[in-house]
């Protein structure tokens, strides 16, 4: 496929950015960078049309925008969601710089749709839409002022992937799970855990969004989740506590 023809396949994702004035210029980077897919979760009003000033011929990116209430319907029909956090937390194992993520992506891109997601300009995302990303970036910055601009940093992320799409041939064999079947496989296996006492009220958002990372660095497909379901189901039916 074309270096235009994959990028049609991400999706930049914005959740509940505050300023008009910021989707706009972040419309301008994407086209700036070949990609045309922009979703917005929970969007400000724009009463005085700032979006579009600042879009500086870009208008069709925000005219064609999705609109969305919640980061998971938003990300429902993309196969890899990959989250962008600036606080390192003990817990965020699948963390890697622009350069690599787009390294791992672009051979995915002819098969798989996926969304690269942003928070809001202060706090970024939150504990809840992170533990719906698969994977996580990091953009390396000066300790001395490590905080970007929301656009610049959407601008550095579409440049690796413009860069990456352009410097090698695209050729994903696999197709993956998409995220809407990936959370009916994670409320099965919540459910299992609890059922067993392995999880409860104590450790159960800990635990649940470790594994989440876990499983998500294996970016599995969804031969994969039927054999896991099916596992689980076995082992509920084997259980003796569960029978007469």
């Amino acid at each position: 496929m074309a270096e235009q023809d994959i990028l049609d396949n991400v999706s930049i994702v914005l959740v509940r950015t505050k300023t008009p004035g910021n989707i706009g210029a972040v419309a301008r980077c994407m086209m700036n960078m070949g990609l045309s897919r922009l979703v917005l979760v929970r969007p400000p009003r724009d009463d005085q049309g700032e979006a579009l000033k600042f879009a500086a011929g870009a208008e069709t990116i925000l005219r064609d925008a999705i609109r969305t209430e919640t980061l998971r319907e938003a990300i429902a029909e993309h196969h890899l969601v990959i989250g962008t956090s600036r606080h390192l937390g003990r817990h965020r194992r699948n963390i890697r710089t622009p350069r690599e993520m787009a390294g791992r992506i672009v051979p995915l891109l002819p098969l798989n749709r996926i969304a690269l997601v942003f928070g809001r300009e202060v706090n970024g995302l939150d504990k809840e839409d992170l533990a719906l990303c698969n994977e996580l970036i990091a953009i390396p910055s000066s300790e001395a002022f490590p905080s970007l601009n929301l656009s610049h940093a959407v601008g550095i992320v579409a440049y690796e992937l413009f860069i990456a799409a352009r410097s090698g041939p695209a050729s994903g064999g696999r197709i993956l799970a998409q995220a809407g079947e990936l959370e009916i496989f994670y409320q099965h296996l919540q459910k299992v855990l609890e059922d067993s006492g392995f999880l409860g009220p104590h450790n159960r958002d800990h635990m649940m969004f470790s594994l989440r990372q876990l499983f998500g660095r294996a970016r599995l497909e969804r031969r994969d989740i039927s054999i896991l379901r099916g596992v689980f189901s076995n082992v509920v039916r084997s259980d003796p506590s569960k029978g007469d």
